[in-house]
């Protein structure tokens, strides 16, 4: 019997975190983390260490929902972009505003990722991540697959965790209200 694996690999994935641990220097509320989720869409590489460039293509409002769709382009570093494997080269994305609680970015190759805001039991804030990363060259089961995986998730806690804390930094600097 032969078998033979399934090119296209896709991972779902989703990470929380408390935005205000009893740890933190000080408290966020949610208008800050959504004035930085607004502007993470526009200055990318100020929240997420694997971009160095953002570029604003256009804005308009959706008709029927009026949500803010915001098309740029990002270049993600060579060797640790996600799925498109497009290191180096522009990768233009469609970002789109569900305020004041999430962003959903849209990548050409149909990777998907949802920046959420969202409130626990306790009345607590909580920022997650969603992801579906499509990998169209790898094989389900291969061992690019595993790393790919595992790179993924570590990708995924790093994101939420750093738009966390760049959000802190900047309504510290009074950059954020």
């Amino acid at each position: 019997m032969i078998y033979y694996l399934t090119k296209m690999v896709t991972f779902n994935l989703a990470y929380t975190a408390p935005i205000n641990p009893a740890d933190a220097p000080s408290t966020l509320t949610l208008s800050q983390v959504w004035a930085g989720l607004q502007r993470k869409v526009r200055r990318a590489q100020d929240f997420v260490p694997i971009i160095d460039l953002c570029n604003v293509l256009s804005e308009e409002n959706v008709q029927g929902t009026g949500n803010l769709k915001i098309t740029r382009e990002v270049r993600f570093k060579a060797g640790s972009e996600p799925g498109a494997g497009s290191g180096g080269k522009l990768v233009k994305e469609v970002c789109v505003h569900f305020a004041p609680c999430r962003v959903d970015f849209e990548q050409p190759d149909g990777s998907t990722i949802s920046n959420i805001v969202s409130t626990g039991p306790d009345g607590e804030l909580l920022m997650t991540y969603a992801f579906e990363w499509r990998y169209p060259d790898v094989s389900e089961g291969s061992e690019e697959a595993k790393t790919l995986e595992e790179k993924s998730w570590k990708t995924a806690k790093m994101a939420v965790h750093g738009t966390i804390d760049t959000v802190r930094r900047l309504v510290k600097d009074g950059e954020i209200q």
